[in-house]
């Protein structure tokens, strides 16, 4: 997300999603195989010092094992033990116990020729003759500390900056191969602009002439009903061109915030549901707190309400209920339809998910809740069963 915020770019949800979970991976193998050419560079280098340090070493040892040889020749009385500030030393018999050694608690390992120990590089000699008893000869050298710190820090800034080339080439790529779907999507971006466009004007005329339709009158039962299709169609495609308009906006709808109370706009969009209910003979009782004050878009807020209702109705059994609760900080629309599935209730707000495509509808109504939700710091909470109901909850 870093490298998105400062390259300043402005990608759909769905493409920057995509990105990000390409990058991620893109990132995570980069680093494990960066990690073992580290190590691998870390190891080569290291050998490489051991190898010169042992050049050093067989010198050292050849020149102790001439000391030996030169004592050896010497009484007893006048033997010293060569000391030397270049290294330290120690001899070994044949059943490699120590004979003397200017090591302390020197450790040997007689099957290496060459190891390290305790941050040293030790090396065994194994003489042709024997002098002073010495079948074994230890040397022994501090490592070189800034040696080691030198590598560190080199790997560590070359790293660094492959990591970074890396990484911008990855975003490039990404680039390139999410092109076909951006233009896709830009293509269908600007299909649905147009068409929602288009039907502004005649689903608005079509709604506002019904509206003026006085169906209490009219004494032809089968003309009622026609009017009522006609009615919960209109009301249909217009609650389809609201939430396109939502999306193609892109939420920049600017708001119009005021204290509004909130039972008086719920029995506004239930009224405006009611022929829709009552096509399906689905009862809808509420149980409303008048004095509840809620300051936000009176458009956003209905547009919440009139999808949870929608779905309320059309996810719910024929001849079920729906019954709205308004109380001090919650709203609850709870209806007696075929519920959802536990693994299903996190997928319910993302955008063009359908679970049920028997019914109509593009998976957009949730998506569009939780961005309103989600812009007034609203709480949304999904309880469900299958087979019993869902219960939608609102916290203010």
């Amino acid at each position: 997300m870093s490298v998105l915020k400062s390259l300043d770019i402005d990608l759909p949800q769905s493409e920057k999603r995509t990105l990000v979970s390409f990058l991620s991976l893109y990132i995570f193998f980069t680093i494990v195989i960066l990690s073992f050419v580290m190590q691998f560079y870390y190891n080569f280098q290291k050998d490489l010092m051991i190898g010169e340090k042992r050049i050093i070493l067989v010198q050292y040892a050849s020149e102790l094992i001439i000391e030996l040889k030169n004592i050896n020749t010497k009484p007893v009385s006048e033997r010293i033990y060569p000391m030397d500030k270049r290294f330290k030393s120690a001899i070994y018999d044949s059943n490699s116990d120590l004979i003397f050694s200017t090591i302390k608690n020197p450790k040997i390992k007689l099957d290496q020729i060459i190891y390290n120990s305790d941050e040293t590089i030790q090396y065994i000699k194994d003489p042709k003759s024997s002098y002073l008893g010495a079948t074994y000869v230890l040397v022994k050298i501090v490592h070189d500390e800034q040696w080691q710190k030198e590598i560190i820090y080199t790997i560590i800034l070359y790293g660094i900056i492959v990591f970074v080339i890396i990484l911008f080439i990855g975003y490039f790529l990404s680039k390139l191969f999410l092109k076909p779907m951006r233009d896709a999507l830009h293509l269908l971006d600007t299909f649905i602009k147009d068409t929602t466009h288009e039907l502004n004007t005649p689903v608005s005329t079509i709604v506002a002439n019904i509206e003026m339709i006085d169906t209490k009158n009219m004494d032809d039962e089968k003309l009622v009903q026609k009017i009522n299709r006609i009615d919960i169609g209109a009301k249909t495609i217009s609650n389809i061109y609201e939430d396109l308009t939502y999306l193609v906006l892109n939420n920049k709808i600017i708001s119009q915030d005021k204290n509004l109370n909130l039972a008086k706009v719920c029995e506004q969009r239930i009224e405006y549901f009611s022929t829709l209910a009552t096509v399906k003979e689905i009862n809808i009782s509420t149980d409303l707190d008048t004095n509840i004050m809620l300051y936000i878009d009176q458009k956003k807020i209905s547009k919440v309400i009139d999808n949870l209702i929608s779905n309320a109705i059309k996810y719910n059994k024929f001849g079920g209920s729906i019954h709205i609760t308004l109380a001090q900080n919650t709203l609850s629309i709870k209806d007696t339809g075929c519920g959802i599935s536990k693994e299903n209730i996190d997928l319910m707000f993302d955008r063009y998910v359908r679970f049920d495509k028997s019914v109509g509808g593009f998976g957009i109504g949730l998506n569009i809740v939780k961005l309103i939700c989600d812009e007034y710091n609203l709480s949304i909470k999904i309880i469900s069963q299958v087979g019993v109901g869902t219960d939608v909850q609102i916290e203010f």
